[in-house]
């Protein structure tokens, strides 16, 4: 409402004004300041799923394989390795030969010791992520894929004790520097795992001086390092630079004229060329608009959607702020949003066909596209699957999934015994009982103006919803452990093909600590899932994908998918940045025109 602004407006330069102080004293070293909507979950690398904690993670833990900062379409490029992995055996054997002298950080769990990259430390790194006890959210990566993993997974579980010291076949230290990975089959994608965050090397020494604690203690190879005296929990993120970090110079190419003027300005730059990156928790929308507005912010990773229409119309950055020198570009992360069900939820859950019929008559009964109209100020497209453009197997043929029909819902309903039956308007289940459906929003203005359209629009149909509020974190907590409620939900591509979407549908995923929230268990979808894994590219492959969008959309445990259309801001001083449509932001890529600063 109106009236609300000012009070928003106040609050945001208090807050801006708590956190950062009056004075520019505070920036003698040269700091890239940014901010992220949802708080961090965990900086333990194997547990971190939500994107800011992935983010900060793989720059500290480096996985061996990393994507080329300007090659689009995104292609894998050696990042810890001597060279990119050789294949044999039509895709089931992978060898990697890591570049000798990358070290770790220092750490007093390394006794003063120098301590240098291994294969042995990817090795060990890769079977945390199979060990029962760390419950890694990413353990569907590696899971029927490495030989003996499997076995030692269930050896695990027996014995209450993860065996890292017992030969796994599957994962063979050759030598000092050497990893051969051999898979139970042919994964025509395994590569990408090797990008993701999930597989970047720990030590072991590190795991075990920390134990629990070792979320909030990371240590790695990467250019940053977590400042520990400055990190607060859930409020405010510190990297400083890693003195032990190879000498290394900035050295990216592309044939596209759009990026040369970036490429001749940073060639040549040191690796990181800025000293400390600052991660600010403000989950207001209009907030985060403000501290980048008054340049605290060197850029905004995601323009909110409650504060798009005063920065950008028709998709272009306004006036006002271009003769700032500030500059816009559409944000190309291939995302899904959607709406989600517990599927072992009493009310909403289940497969029965009354139990479809009610998700389904919730999809019929909610109006999407007012949502992104009103809601995101227009930032969205309706999706026609779970499988978001820019990835293989997105059909751009296949028609939206999402139809508005309040009057088919309330008639689907009547149909499968879903009736007033006191006169209060609202329905009961099929048995006569009462049916209330809570719905999960979390804290941030449009969170609350999705729960009041969500509510608006099932009054219409006569369902009752109950509204309930929740941090992310805490939200998708619940959701890991099998707890999760009717909530809207979204996934970010970690590589670019539509099984990485499937993943969070399959079996295999819904268990505690998994990423399949909706913890839908289908054998028919199971099944088409392990024939595209083992499949490349062709047409083949994609009327299954096809046949699985049908699978998602009849049973509903997702509904109403939309992509995000996005923006991305910078400012003026901010140099050699190019967001990619799959990797995490690579702050060390990037640098501050001091020329330019212009700050508080």
């Amino acid at each position: 409402m109106p009236t609300a602004l000012p009070r928003i407006i106040f609050s945001a330069l208090l807050l801006l004004v708590a956190m950062f102080g009056s004075s520019g004293s505070a920036y003698a070293e040269k700091a890239l300041r940014l901010a992220s909507s949802t708080a961090e979950t965990s900086y333990d690398n194997a547990f971190a799923s939500d994107e800011v904690s992935q983010s900060v993670t793989e720059r500290i833990n480096e996985p061996m394989l990393e994507y080329h900062y300007l090659a689009r379409p995104a292609r894998l490029w050696p990042r810890t390795l001597a060279a990119m992995p050789s294949v044999s055996d039509g895709g089931a054997t992978y060898v990697f030969k890591l570049r000798p002298g990358i070290w770790f950080a220092d750490d007093p769990a390394f006794k003063g010791v120098r301590r240098e990259l291994t294969a042995a430390d990817y090795a060990y790194s890769l079977k945390r992520l199979l060990d029962p006890a760390v419950k890694s959210p990413w353990l569907f990566l590696l899971e029927g894929k490495i030989v003996g993993g499997d076995a030692a997974r269930a050896a695990a579980i027996k014995s209450g004790r993860f065996d890292y010291d017992a030969p796994m076949a599957g994962l063979e230290v050759l030598d000092r520097y050497t990893l051969r990975i051999r898979l139970t089959s042919p994964d025509y994608n395994f590569g990408w795992l090797l990008a993701m965050p999930s597989t970047g090397a720990v030590a072991r020494e590190v795991i075990e001086h920390y134990g629990a604690e070792i979320g909030s203690h990371p240590v790695g190879t990467g250019p940053w390092q977590l400042a520990r005296d400055e990190y607060k929990r859930a409020s405010k993120t510190v990297l400083v630079k890693n003195p032990n970090f190879r000498a290394q110079r900035w050295d990216w190419t592309s044939d596209d004229p759009a990026d040369q003027t970036m490429i001749g300005a940073m060639r040549g730059k040191p690796v990181p060329s800025i000293d400390r990156v600052e991660i600010f928790t403000i989950d207001e929308g209009q907030a985060m608009w403000l501290a980048f507005l008054s340049g605290q912010h060197d850029y905004l990773p995601i323009l909110p959607a409650s504060v798009s229409n005063v920065a950008q119309q028709d998709g272009k950055l306004k006036a006002e702020y271009a003769a700032r020198g500030m500059r816009m570009f559409p944000r190309l992360k291939p995302n899904v949003w959607y709406t989600m069900f517990n599927m072992t939820d009493p009310i909403t859950g289940g497969y029965g066909k009354e139990k479809i019929a009610l998700r389904r008559a919730i999809s019929l009964g909610f109006p999407l596209d007012e949502m992104i109209r009103v809601i995101f100020q227009g930032n969205g497209v309706p999706a026609r699957g779970i499988t978001p453009p820019g990835v293989v197997g997105y059909d751009a043929t296949r028609p939206r999934s999402h139809v508005y029909d309040p009057e088919l819902a309330r008639a689907l309903l009547d149909r499968f015994g879903y009736r007033d039956r006191d006169g209060d308007g609202y329905r009961e289940l099929p048995d006569g009982s009462a049916m209330t459906i809570p719905y999960v929003i979390g804290t941030s203005t449009a969170a609350r103006q999705l729960g009041e359209l969500w509510k608006k629009s099932m009054d219409a149909i006569g369902v009752r919803l109950a509204i309930d509020t929740m941090k992310t974190p805490d939200l998708r907590k619940a959701a890991r452990n099998g707890q999760g409620k009717m909530t809207r939900e979204g996934w970010n591509a970690d590589y670019p093909d539509a099984e990485n979407f499937f993943q969070m549908l399959i079996s295999a995923t819904a268990r505690p600590g998994g990423e399949n929230y909706a913890r839908f268990q289908l054998p028919a979808l199971d099944e088409r899932y392990e024939r595209i894994h083992a499949m490349p590219d062709s047409a083949e492959r994609r009327r299954i994908i096809g046949e699985m969008e049908d699978l998602v959309k009849f049973y509903a445990p997702w509904i109403a998918p939309w992509h995000d259309v996005q923006y991305y801001l910078e400012q003026p001083w901010l140099m050699g940045y190019r967001q990619h449509p799959i990797a995490h932001d690579a702050w060390e890529y990037m640098d501050i025109d001091e020329a330019k600063l212009r700050r508080p």
